[in-house]
Protein backbone atom coordinates (compact mmCIF):
# COMPACT_ATOMS: atom_id res chain seq x y z
CA UNK A 1 0.00 0.00 0.00
CA UNK A 2 1.10 3.57 -0.54
CA UNK A 3 -0.12 7.11 0.02
CA UNK A 4 -2.40 7.03 -2.99
CA UNK A 5 -4.33 3.85 -2.35
CA UNK A 6 -5.39 1.75 0.61
CA UNK A 7 -6.34 -1.92 0.73
CA UNK A 8 -9.93 -1.04 -0.13
CA UNK A 9 -8.92 1.16 -3.06
CA UNK A 10 -10.57 4.21 -1.53
CA UNK A 11 -7.74 6.68 -2.06
CA UNK A 12 -6.41 7.39 -5.48
CA UNK A 13 -4.54 10.20 -7.15
CA UNK A 14 -5.92 12.77 -9.52
CA UNK A 15 -9.52 13.30 -10.54
CA UNK A 16 -10.74 10.03 -9.02
CA UNK A 17 -9.81 10.75 -5.40
CA UNK A 18 -12.63 9.68 -3.13
CA UNK A 19 -12.52 11.06 0.42
CA UNK A 20 -13.70 9.19 3.50
CA UNK A 21 -15.77 11.44 5.74
CA UNK A 22 -16.94 10.34 9.18
CA UNK A 23 -20.31 11.94 9.96
CA UNK A 24 -21.22 11.65 13.63
CA UNK A 25 -23.18 13.39 16.37
CA UNK A 26 -21.26 13.36 19.67
CA UNK A 27 -22.43 14.66 23.04
CA UNK A 28 -20.16 16.93 25.06
CA UNK A 29 -19.17 13.88 27.14
CA UNK A 30 -18.27 11.75 24.08
CA UNK A 31 -21.47 9.67 24.04
CA UNK A 32 -22.85 8.69 20.63
CA UNK A 33 -25.39 6.09 21.69
CA UNK A 34 -27.36 4.39 24.43
CA UNK A 35 -28.87 0.95 23.97
CA UNK A 36 -28.52 1.09 20.18
CA UNK A 37 -30.28 4.46 19.90
CA UNK A 38 -29.35 8.13 19.81
CA UNK A 39 -29.79 9.53 23.34
CA UNK A 40 -31.32 12.81 22.12
CA UNK A 41 -33.79 14.21 19.63
CA UNK A 42 -32.42 16.82 17.22
CA UNK A 43 -34.67 17.34 14.23
CA UNK A 44 -32.45 20.19 12.91
CA UNK A 45 -29.34 18.00 13.08
CA UNK A 46 -31.09 15.20 11.19
CA UNK A 47 -31.79 17.70 8.39
CA UNK A 48 -28.08 18.61 8.35
CA UNK A 49 -27.13 14.90 8.28
CA UNK A 50 -29.45 14.37 5.33
CA UNK A 51 -27.93 17.34 3.46
CA UNK A 52 -24.31 16.20 3.88
CA UNK A 53 -24.97 12.54 3.01
CA UNK A 54 -27.55 12.88 0.22
CA UNK A 55 -26.45 11.45 -3.11
CA UNK A 56 -23.39 9.73 -1.63
CA UNK A 57 -22.66 6.15 -0.67
CA UNK A 58 -23.04 5.67 3.07
CA UNK A 59 -21.31 2.90 5.02
CA UNK A 60 -22.65 1.64 8.33
CA UNK A 61 -22.55 -1.41 10.54
CA UNK A 62 -25.45 -3.84 10.84
CA UNK A 63 -26.51 -2.60 14.30
CA UNK A 64 -26.66 0.98 13.03
CA UNK A 65 -28.77 -0.13 10.08
CA UNK A 66 -31.12 -2.08 12.36
CA UNK A 67 -31.51 0.95 14.64
CA UNK A 68 -32.51 3.08 11.62
CA UNK A 69 -34.81 0.23 10.52
CA UNK A 70 -34.88 1.22 6.84
CA UNK A 71 -32.57 2.25 4.01
CA UNK A 72 -31.96 5.99 3.88
CA UNK A 73 -33.38 7.31 0.59
CA UNK A 74 -31.22 9.05 -2.02
CA UNK A 75 -28.06 7.28 -0.88
CA UNK A 76 -26.53 3.89 -1.55
CA UNK A 77 -26.79 2.14 1.84
CA UNK A 78 -23.85 -0.24 2.34
CA UNK A 79 -24.12 -2.33 5.49
CA UNK A 80 -21.17 -4.24 6.94
CA UNK A 81 -22.16 -7.54 8.51
CA UNK A 82 -20.16 -10.66 9.30
CA UNK A 83 -23.40 -12.64 9.02
CA UNK A 84 -23.28 -14.09 5.48
CA UNK A 85 -27.08 -14.46 5.46
CA UNK A 86 -27.79 -10.83 6.35
CA UNK A 87 -29.82 -9.07 3.67
CA UNK A 88 -32.50 -6.40 3.54
CA UNK A 89 -34.35 -4.66 0.73
CA UNK A 90 -32.70 -1.47 -0.46
CA UNK A 91 -29.22 -2.10 0.96
CA UNK A 92 -25.96 -3.61 -0.22
CA UNK A 93 -24.63 -6.07 2.36
CA UNK A 94 -20.86 -6.33 2.63
CA UNK A 95 -19.06 -9.11 4.52
CA UNK A 96 -16.15 -6.84 5.54
CA UNK A 97 -15.25 -3.19 5.86
CA UNK A 98 -12.78 -3.56 3.00
CA UNK A 99 -15.53 -4.89 0.71
CA UNK A 100 -17.87 -2.11 1.85
CA UNK A 101 -15.28 0.57 1.05
CA UNK A 102 -14.53 -0.92 -2.39
CA UNK A 103 -18.27 -1.03 -3.12
CA UNK A 104 -18.68 2.56 -1.87
CA UNK A 105 -15.77 3.76 -4.01
CA UNK A 106 -17.31 2.21 -7.14
CA UNK A 107 -20.66 3.76 -6.29
CA UNK A 108 -19.07 7.18 -5.72
CA UNK A 109 -17.32 7.00 -9.08
CA UNK A 110 -20.59 6.03 -10.82
CA UNK A 111 -22.43 8.87 -9.08
CA UNK A 112 -19.65 11.36 -9.81
CA UNK A 113 -19.27 12.28 -6.12
CA UNK A 114 -16.02 12.75 -4.25
CA UNK A 115 -16.98 11.46 -0.80
CA UNK A 116 -18.02 8.32 1.02
CA UNK A 117 -19.90 9.01 4.25
CA UNK A 118 -19.18 6.71 7.20
CA UNK A 119 -22.21 6.91 9.51
CA UNK A 120 -21.51 4.45 12.33
CA UNK A 121 -21.61 2.73 14.62
CA UNK A 122 -18.75 2.81 17.07
CA UNK A 123 -16.87 -0.16 15.60
CA UNK A 124 -17.06 1.20 12.05
CA UNK A 125 -15.91 4.63 13.27
CA UNK A 126 -13.00 3.03 15.14
CA UNK A 127 -11.99 1.01 12.08
CA UNK A 128 -12.14 3.99 9.69
CA UNK A 129 -10.83 6.86 11.80
CA UNK A 130 -7.24 6.17 10.74
CA UNK A 131 -8.32 6.16 7.06
CA UNK A 132 -10.58 9.21 7.18
CA UNK A 133 -9.81 12.44 5.34
CA UNK A 134 -12.43 14.57 7.10
CA UNK A 135 -14.63 14.52 10.16
CA UNK A 136 -18.03 16.20 10.31
CA UNK A 137 -18.80 16.26 14.02
CA UNK A 138 -22.05 17.55 15.41
CA UNK A 139 -21.21 18.42 19.01
CA UNK A 140 -24.49 17.99 20.91
CA UNK A 141 -24.50 20.20 23.99
CA UNK A 142 -25.80 17.54 26.37
CA UNK A 143 -24.13 15.07 28.73
CA UNK A 144 -26.42 12.02 28.45
CA UNK A 145 -25.80 8.58 29.88
CA UNK A 146 -24.58 6.26 27.17
CA UNK A 147 -22.87 2.97 26.44
CA UNK A 148 -21.27 3.94 23.12
CA UNK A 149 -18.54 6.57 22.83
CA UNK A 150 -16.63 8.35 20.07
CA UNK A 151 -12.88 8.58 20.64
CA UNK A 152 -11.32 11.94 21.48
CA UNK A 153 -10.21 13.95 18.45
CA UNK A 154 -6.43 14.24 18.47
CA UNK A 155 -5.37 17.84 17.68
CA UNK A 156 -2.02 16.50 16.41
CA UNK A 157 -3.91 14.64 13.67
CA UNK A 158 -7.01 16.80 13.05
CA UNK A 159 -7.27 20.51 12.30
CA UNK A 160 -10.57 22.30 12.83
CA UNK A 161 -11.62 23.97 9.58
CA UNK A 162 -15.18 25.09 10.26
CA UNK A 163 -17.52 25.68 13.19
CA UNK A 164 -21.18 26.67 13.11
CA UNK A 165 -23.32 26.98 16.23
CA UNK A 166 -27.03 26.15 16.14
CA UNK A 167 -29.62 27.11 18.72
CA UNK A 168 -32.20 24.45 19.56
CA UNK A 169 -35.15 24.75 17.23
CA UNK A 170 -38.54 23.03 17.14
CA UNK A 171 -37.99 19.31 17.73
CA UNK A 172 -34.50 19.81 19.22
CA UNK A 173 -33.59 18.86 22.79
CA UNK A 174 -30.35 20.87 22.82
CA UNK A 175 -28.14 23.40 21.11
CA UNK A 176 -25.45 21.90 18.89
CA UNK A 177 -22.34 22.92 17.00
CA UNK A 178 -21.23 21.47 13.67
CA UNK A 179 -17.44 21.21 13.49
CA UNK A 180 -15.47 20.19 10.43
CA UNK A 181 -11.97 18.75 10.70
CA UNK A 182 -9.36 17.99 8.07
CA UNK A 183 -6.55 15.53 8.58
CA UNK A 184 -3.16 17.17 8.98
CA UNK A 185 -0.13 15.68 7.23
CA UNK A 186 0.04 13.11 4.45
CA UNK A 187 -1.67 9.81 3.98
CA UNK A 188 1.46 7.65 3.97
CA UNK A 189 1.83 7.82 7.74
CA UNK A 190 -1.62 6.36 8.38
CA UNK A 191 -1.92 3.93 5.48
CA UNK A 192 1.64 2.66 5.30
Amino acid sequence: MNATTDAAGVRSAGAHRIALVLVVAVADNGVIGQGGRLPWRLKSELAYFRKVTMGKPIVMGRKTYLSIARPLPGRTNIVVSRDPTFAAPGIVAAPSLETALMTARGDALRRGVTEIAIIGGAGIYADTLALADRLLITRVHLRPAGDTMFPPIDPEVWKETERTGHQAGPGDEANFTVIGYERTGGGADRIG
